[in-house]
């Protein structure tokens, strides 16, 4: 089978106006696992109750899917963190930008080049009716479009944090030009904390402009589909460099994140990142650095199996494990096949002979969970309802999904929610789902039941979910994965930084020049807080009359002043 991923692009404003919504455009993983007894799946080492999901840019055409309706259908309360989909890379400046072009066709190398949609992130302008705070957009505000949306939404949710993802599946082909050397690193870097996290928007159509989306975002969100790999878009750039730059690239955004943050109250900024669940594509991946500057990384484990093989077999898009019936060929030089064990597996414990390290911390990964169908017709039912078998082609296109092969959970009623439609691959730990000869991959409650067991025997952070828009009116899969994963966490996972970071030079905003205080605080036996030390996990220092407790590796960051997200665990009055 081709390890390619050809998910349809996301189409801006003049496209999706028109009709051809561009679903689920870019987070097709490449996972690829070799067969394998079902891990016993054991009781949960620890909550690992963190919920990130994506809403996309282009909800807010065909489907008609405003951030207000997060708010009204009870979503904004039952996640950590809000991805929101996707920033592009510009072609000759690599930097990120805004532009209101569409992208092009998916077959098309060029398809994402100069490509965007500011229209939809701050030009739209949404009536009391669509509005978050029922309140009409005003044609003097700073800004309107999704970002002032989001701005009403995180007032309701204080605790809600929102990052900007750059790249997917359509905009990662300049990712590897950007990371090359140290220099285009800080320039991709200070570019995007320019426009998305100090919130200086190009002015276009009379909105944006200086600090204008400042507050916004929490953080930012890497998908690069993928470091030194010919798996992604066609035409995307790549090379065996991509490997060690990838680090590079995260080590740059954690400094530049911080040294911002710091510089501005102490706030603790969010680095995620999408990654891949195919050993072929892990294996172009530090995975064993690479967690010292991620606070969560989302492993895109779904988009194993699909249409895009027309004639099948038909089988799971997100298998947990690799059962009999699992399709997938071997590749050289030693890819296994697609299973989420494995996936985690070569994650976690390493592949030495497929050149994967391993040693990513448990703690910061998450599963990811997809709120869409993969499907083909003209499939016989065989001796397992379709499983296994020979199909004609991608199933048929629905009217909002929009693509052959393609289909959101709402518009498969009948049939995803149907016990005479449902069936369950014990091997696998998965559930299908057939009905006049159209056979459909996905989750449903077992399902979703089996893959939150397992995270949480695996002592996994939780769950990462693509994409919001495929949920129905009630939000089902949304409410069973909250319900199957767990409570929260009130704090990110407290794995230390390598001891040898990358020496890129420090961003050019330095962090404040408050001297420390010298003396402990009277009554007070730790020692005292210093901006300029390097604090590591379990160190307790004195500040302001109280003892912290820094939960992981920190310097600058000020305790008292970042919340539960943040380093400083409070022990108390001294």
């Amino acid at each position: 089978m081709s390890t390619r991923r050809p998910l349809i692009a996301a189409l801006s404003t003049a496209a999706l106006a028109a009709g051809a919504l561009a679903a689920l455009a870019g987070l097709g993983p490449g996972g690829q696992a070799s067969a394998s007894a079902a891990r016993p799946i054991a009781a949960a080492v620890s909550t690992g109750g963190v919920k990130i999901a994506y809403y996309d840019q282009w909800s807010i055409y065909g489907n008609a899917f405003y951030p207000k309706q997060l708010d009204t259908r009870g979503i904004a309360g039952k996640l950590d963190v809000i991805n929101y989909s996707f920033g592009n890379i510009h072609p000759t400046d690599l930097g990120c930008f805004e532009a209101n072009k569409a992208a092009g066709d998916d077959a098309n190398p060029n398809a994402g080049d100069g490509a965007g949609d500011s229209y939809a992130d701050y030009q739209r302008s949404f009536s009391a009716a669509d509005s978050v705070d029922g309140t009409a957009d005003t044609w003097n505000q700073p800004i309107v479009g999704v970002f002032n949306q989001f701005r009403e939404l995180k007032a309701k949710y204080p605790k809600l944090k929102i990052n900007i993802s750059i790249g997917g599946w359509s905009y990662s082909k300049y990712f590897s030009d950007a990371a090359k050397t140290d220099a285009s690193r800080q320039k991709l870097v200070s570019s995007c904390i320019k426009q998305y996290i100090q919130g200086d928007l190009p002015i276009d159509g009379g909105y944006g402009g200086a600090g204008t989306a400042a507050g916004i975002f929490d953080g930012i969100d890497i998908d690069w589909e993928y470091p030194g790999s010919d798996g992604g878009h066609l035409g995307n750039h790549y090379s065996a460099a991509d490997k060690q730059n990838y680090t590079l690239l995260l080590a740059e955004f954690r400094k530049q994140l911080d040294a911002f943050g710091a510089a501005h109250g102490g706030k603790k900024y969010l680095l995620t990142a999408a990654l891949p669940a195919g050993q072929d594509k892990i294996k172009n991946i530090e995975t064993d650095k690479i967690g010292a500057y991620l606070d969560y990384a989302n492993i895109m484990t779904y988009d194993m199996h699909g249409a895009w093989d027309a004639d099948g077999p038909a089988y799971h898009q997100s298998p947990l494990y690799s059962g009999a019936d699992d399709p997938t060929d071997v590749i050289a030089p030693g890819t296994q096949k697609y299973s989420i064990d494995n996936a985690i597996d070569a994650w976690l414990d390493g592949s030495p002979q497929y050149g994967i390290a391993g040693g990513f911390p448990a703690g910061k990964l998450t599963l990811g969970y997809e709120f869409y169908y993969r499907g083909w017709k003209g499939v016989p039912a065989g001796a397992k309802n379709g499983l296994g078998q020979p199909a004609t082609g991608a199933s048929a296109a629905r009217p909002l999904s929009a693509v052959p092969g393609i289909a959101h959970y709402k518009e498969l009623s009948g049939i995803v929610d149907n016990p005479a439609t449902t069936f369950w691959d014990d091997q696998a730990k998965a559930a299908y789902f057939y009905k006049d000869g159209e056979f459909f991959t996905g989750l449903d409650q077992k399902a979703i039941q089996a893959r939150a067991d397992y995270a949480h025997s695996r002592g996994l952070a939780g769950a990462m979910m693509y994409s919001l828009l495929g949920l129905d009116d009630r939000t089902t899969l949304l409410n069973e994965i909250v319900d199957a994963v767990g409570s929260s966490p009130t704090t990110p996972p407290t794995t230390p930084p390598a001891t040898t970071p990358p020496t890129t030079p420090p961003a050019t905003t330095p962090p404040p020049t408050t001297p420390p205080p010298t003396t402990p605080p009277a009554g007070c036996t730790a020692p005292a807080w210093d901006r300029a030390a390097v604090y590591t996990g379990s160190t307790h220092v004195s500040y302001k009359g109280h003892t912290w407790n820094a939960k992981w590796w920190t310097q600058g960051e000020e305790p008292g002043t970042t919340g539960d997200w943040g380093v400083w665990q409070d022990l108390g009055a001294c």
